[in-house]
């Protein structure tokens, strides 16, 4: 019964502990003050039979307990040297095996066999009318910890929700999380796959322009993260990711799921870090936040096993207090001047909103209405001016509407609010162009423009407005109203007449998003996939006072569900409906269950047309044979069910509208599956 370590002090023969007759108690050490333990109730004698170990749960301490010639024995259930579960040993010859390395120890009172004392805690046993019960020690008082600070500084920063996996290398911050929620000052969404908690982060961004934190253990866990992550980088979201990481004593050693998490994360995020014992936690935590929110992108967090737990009672959390100046900057005289003479000068001018402008469109508006020009926006931007405002007219590009790319063609000068000229939107260089942005690297990014105004848009919006008035110039282009309306009727009778397409292979998509249109809330949260799907909700969908998420620059397919997740998070008490494809869906299906688990209130609509119906598409156009985009499709209104939420079926336009509106009615998670014709796109 060898040990492999060295003898921790002197041992002799007289060590081994004699046997012990049958009994139904065990006595071990006396605890030094009797006022401090609890007799607690383990197990029932009859379920542990002679001869076995069982791990058992007292509180927060976890007991092997073990059943031995006739006696009970209860051991704190982490061997002493690398922390192995004994109550998955087993008890041979006499002695309980650890199962990770074959130490052994006495399983009535765990002492090993000599030379060797290092043994784990034992508790006194009792059996009580053939129920076992161990003395226990009172639990000591919660020690507030690293943890504990850097949650702390998160909720001063606004962070309300998380998503993630809790594992083994970040247990000690989840417990720092689990008792913020117990207070109530977060929400914690346990996802099943890391990749829909940063999804779900980015929307979260996108849709309130504050912070939410997605959280991963070490290894695969955070390299999971990564693609969501990319989406908030690309859409300029702000995102917060923390990081488990294997101890730092074996870190860099080829330990398991050991990677370098700085090199791993240096792209994809603003600002990353390493928490290591001795660092000025609260400030760390508060850069990440600040700078996530200032460059609009993903601070990053890598916190060693060990450090999550380092008592910290004295250290005092960070705030955004004083750490936040006014992002509202002003554009300098001269640039405004450039840009009221453009306005002057031009007779059909067209605005262009961006993403960037999310936050800012009622000042943009006004300044519009005052010169009677049309607002077009970019694809991301969808949803910012409503399709049936008078001066709406659609978004711009490949997914966009004929109606915004008609004006664009007949003006003479377009005025770009936020947005990144990104080639699918197609914002004609060869037109006059002021560009307004926060940030100088986003103006004249591709070309030259005439009048670059660095500036936050919606102040800039206003000083244009009050340049506009000063001006006495406002309402010059009333005309463009009617020729708005005009180009709205001439599209809207095109898009009744495609609704009338039909070759018997499912519902065509001018139809889906007609009855979408129709009954979707005026002001829901619409996720949005990639694919197909995506291209024909920004064709057909009419927009009113909607917010639109999607993956804009990255384009990741499987964005749409982990999406509404966060949306919903979000807390607005608005409607929240997300879109897919079948490909996309089935990216991240299972968190159809975490939807269940929380409630979410969220109507997802799958078109499914049986295969990658977009990359079919692209095959053909590049005049190669389509191959391997066919698709393998359970009932996705079953596998709903399945999941425990609602799922509807629909195969023909004569049902469509009658799942929609019962899906969307249902309190809960639903899916309302929709055979799609994937030629009448």
């Amino acid at each position: 019964m060898s040990q492999e370590i060295e003898p921790t002090q002197a041992s002799s023969a007289s060590n081994i502990p004699p046997a012990i007759d049958a009994q139904t108690s065990i006595d071990a050490p006396p605890i030094a003050d009797a006022q401090t333990t609890t007799w607690v109730k383990v197990a029932e004698a009859a379920d542990l039979p002679e001869g076995r170990v069982m791990t058992v749960t007292a509180g927060h301490r976890s007991l092997a307990l073990c059943h031995f010639e006739g006696s009970f024995g209860a051991l704190d259930n982490h061997c002493p040297h690398q922390g192995g579960p004994l109550g998955e040993g087993s008890i041979e010859k006499g002695w309980l095996r650890c199962p990770w390395h074959g130490y052994d120890y006495h399983p009535l009172t765990g002492q090993p066999p000599p030379p060797f004392n290092d043994q784990p805690a034992c508790f006194q046993t009792q059996v009580r009318d053939g129920s076992v019960y161990v003395e226990l020690p009172a639990e000591p008082p919660k020690v507030r910890t690293v943890s504990d600070v850097l949650v702390e500084t998160l909720l001063n920063w606004g962070v309300k929700a998380v998503f993630g996996m809790v594992g083994h290398s970040n247990l000690g911050f989840a417990e720092a999380l689990r008792h913020a929620e117990a207070r109530g000052q977060l929400r914690y969404f346990g996802i099943r796959h890391e990749g829909a908690a940063s999804f779900a982060v980015s929307a979260y961004g996108k849709l309130t322009g504050s912070l939410s934190a997605c959280f991963a253990i070490a290894g695969p866990g955070s390299t999971n993260l990564l693609t969501g992550l990319y989406d908030a980088k690309i859409d300029r979201s702000p995102a917060l990711a923390i990081s488990g990481q294997v101890p730092s004593a074996v870190a860099g050693r080829g330990a398991f799921q050991d990677l370098n998490l700085a090199n791993a994360f240096a792209d994809v995020s603003n600002y990353s870090q390493t928490v290591i014992q001795g660092s000025n936690y609260a400030e760390l935590a508060t850069l990440a936040c600040k700078t996530a929110l200032v460059e609009r992108g993903v601070g990053h967090l890598i916190l060693p096993d060990e450090v999550q737990v380092l008592p910290a009672p004295d250290t005092a959390a960070g705030s955004p207090q004083g750490r936040l100046p006014s992002l509202r900057v002003s554009p300098s005289p001269e640039v405004v001047d450039q840009a009221t003479s453009k306005l002057k000068e031009a007779k059909r001018p067209l605005f262009i909103v961006g993403a960037g402008a999310r936050h800012d469109l009622a000042a943009i508006i006004a300044l519009a209405e005052q010169l009677g020009a049309p607002v077009a926006t970019t694809f991301k931007a969808k949803g910012q001016i409503s399709d049936h405002h008078p001066l709406g007219c659609g978004v711009l590009g490949r997914s966009g509407t004929p109606v915004a790319s008609w004006f664009m063609n007949e003006s003479d000068l377009l005025v770009v609010f936020g947005a990144s000229f990104s080639n699918h939107t197609g914002i004609a260089p060869y037109k006059p162009i002021i560009q307004v942005d926060f940030d100088p690297m986003a103006l004249g990014r591709f070309h030259n423009v005439d009048v670059p105004v660095l500036g936050d848009v919606g102040v800039v919006a206003e000083i244009l407005s009050r340049e506009v008035a000063a001006a006495n110039y406002d309402q010059r282009n009333e005309s463009m109203r009617a020729e708005v309306a005009e180009r709205w009727e001439i599209w809207r009778t095109e898009k009744a007449s495609r609704r009338q397409d039909d070759t018997g292979h499912g519902v065509n998509s001018a139809s889906v998003f007609d009855s979408l249109t129709r009954l979707v809330a005026p002001d829901a949260v619409v996720c949005v996939d990639v694919g197909n799907n995506t291209y024909s909700f920004g064709r057909y969908f009419e927009v009113d006072r909607h917010s639109v998420l999607m993956s804009g620059y990255l384009g990741s397919i499987g964005f749409g569900l982990p999406a509404a997740l966060g949306a919903w998070a979000a807390d607005t008490g608005r409607q929240v409906v997300s879109i897919s494809g079948d490909g996309g869906f089935g990216q991240y299906a299972m968190e159809l269950t975490t939807a269940v688990k929380y409630n979410m209130d969220i109507t997802h609509f799958l078109l499914n047309n049986h295969e990658l119906g977009k990359i079919s598409k692209e095959q053909r156009a590049g005049l190669f044979n389509v191959w391997q985009t066919s698709l393998r499709n359970p009932s996705f209104a079953d596998f709903a069910e399945l999941c425990g939420a609602r799922g509807f079926s629909v195969a023909d336009r004569a049902s469509l509208d009658a799942a929609v509106a019962e899906a969307l009615a249902y309190r809960g998670p639903a899916l309302v599956e929709i055979e799609s014709d994937v030629s009448l796109v």
